[in-house]
């Protein structure tokens, strides 16, 4: 019987505070490392700390629409 060795979890780094932790479904803030560092980014979002940029699309005018 040929048995396979165990592979390690793979590392990632925390969005938030740059903590190695093991990528696994028993995390349940993944990708984060914790509850406050989920919420901290969740509280980042709310504040539009981040943006996602525009794409040449939605800058143009539609038609029909006058400034």
């Amino acid at each position: 019987m040929v048995s396979t060795p165990a592979t390690a979890p793979r590392l990632v780094a925390c969005p938030t505070c740059g903590k190695p932790l093991p990528w696994s479904v028993e995390n349940p803030y993944r990708p984060f490392c914790s509850e406050r560092c989920k919420s901290i980014d969740f509280g980042a979002w709310a504040a539009e700390e981040y943006r996602v940029p525009e794409t040449s699309e939605t800058e143009a005018e539609l038609p029909g629409e006058s400034e």
